[in-house]
């Protein structure tokens, strides 16, 4: 496995001007960002074609290509299926997407979220010859697929597709031994096959940042100056075949935080580990939706329904006390109905299920969301 620290710059969580529109990026703000991943000698990033509203490899061009020698630097993006109806528009995905970096090639180019949806039209389209044949041309490095499915179509996937390099997993340690996301079983796939991975949502979007308050103080009266985000991405780093953990980072803090303990990592003792399982069941018991704030769900919304931001209050309002009564999850869910659709707007088409990486019943939680606040 190729050495190198353990922390990748995610690049789907980047500092906003406005915090209610995800394409309004802070570009000095993200300079500053990249300027100190890299001076504390971390190298990788990871883009996307729709992350920030679709302005994520734009910036990364401005931000971190047009500023650096292309050798000190990692750069990941992704082939998204649902840009591609013919196979004329793998090409012109590709070539807007080095447009857009200026990257001139990448180091790593994968087929994103493969699942049992998307993997037709990989398959229809065949996207796997595809990054091949980009790869044979020198355009791209390492070649490989991000995934958001179970353990039997990973394995099915890496037995028909030896050749690809890497995967890119949901990994983290409520999702471990998670029936729905099964961290652990995919894991064990990929090594078996022997394929190193790079973990996303080691963090499930901020849900392992904002934790219950018994578990903050687990957390403190093991080592009180650790972070509580930092246990959850260095439980994905501890393990062997991790070759790289994505943190989307959306402030300066956060990047001085994560790179603070991932400069020289200690991996998790087998007591801190047992400590996780623990944690993980404490949070079972307060998150109702397990979303990570990903976005796919809102790319073609109909009724511009901000499902993410939604969820997130819900989750807030359920865990506030019941003796508190008043709560600012409803205010700040009333003030978003004035700019985007309302729950109850939700017209059941369905295709914010069919991009959900996480196979959430989206529409199912819609009406749960609007009876709580509407």
């Amino acid at each position: 496995m190729e050495a190198r620290k353990k922390l990748g710059f995610g690049l789907m969580r980047l500092p906003l001007k406005n915090p209610e529109d995800d394409s309004s990026i802070d570009l000095e703000q993200m300079k500053q960002m990249v300027d100190t991943f890299l001076e504390r000698g971390f190298t990788y990033f990871d883009t996307a074609w729709m992350y920030c509203g679709g302005r994520s490899e734009e910036f990364v061009g401005k931000a971190l290509v047009a500023r650096h020698p292309r050798d000190s630097f990692t750069l990941t993006t992704k082939l998204p299926a649902y840009l591609l109806k013919k196979e004329e528009d793998r090409e012109q995905v590709f070539r807007e997407q080095l447009r857009r970096t200026g990257a001139g090639y990448f180091d790593y180019y994968w087929l994103h979220d493969v699942n049992s949806h998307s993997i037709r039209t990989f398959d229809r389209l065949d996207g796997w010859d595809f990054i091949r044949q980009k790869k044979a041309q020198g355009l791209v490095r390492h070649i490989g697929f991000s995934f958001h499915d179970g353990p039997e179509l990973l394995d099915r996937v890496l037995t028909e597709h030896p050749d690809m390099e890497y995967v890119q997993l949901q990994l983290n340690y409520l999702d471990w031994d998670s029936l729905g996301v099964q961290s652990r079983a995919c894991y064990e796939v990929a090594t078996r096959h022997g394929k190193p991975v790079i973990v996303m949502e080691p963090v499930k979007g901020g849900t392992l940042a904002r934790v219950p308050e018994e578990l903050g103080r687990l957390f403190k009266a093991r080592e009180p100056e650790l972070s509580v985000p930092s246990w959850a991405i260095r439980f994905a780093a501890t393990l062997e075949n991790v070759m790289v953990v994505l943190s989307g980072m959306s402030n300066m803090e956060q990047v001085l935080d994560n790179t603070s303990y991932m400069q020289d990592f200690r991996p998790l003792d087998a007591e801190e580990i047992e400590m996780m399982r623990r944690a993980a069941d404490i949070l079972n018991r307060n998150i109702v939706i397990p979303c990570t704030g990903c976005s796919y769900c809102t790319v073609n919304c109909p009724k511009r329904i901000p499902i993410p931001k939604y969820f997130s209050l819900y989750n807030a309002d359920l865990q506030e006390c019941k003796e508190k009564g008043w709560t600012p999850q409803g205010s700040y869910y009333s003030n978003l109905t004035l700019r985007f659709g309302k729950a109850s707007d939700c017209i059941r088409c369905g295709q914010c299920e069919s991009m959900c990486p996480q196979h959430l019943p989206i529409r199912a939680y819609l009406k749960d969301v609007a009876e709580h606040f509407e």
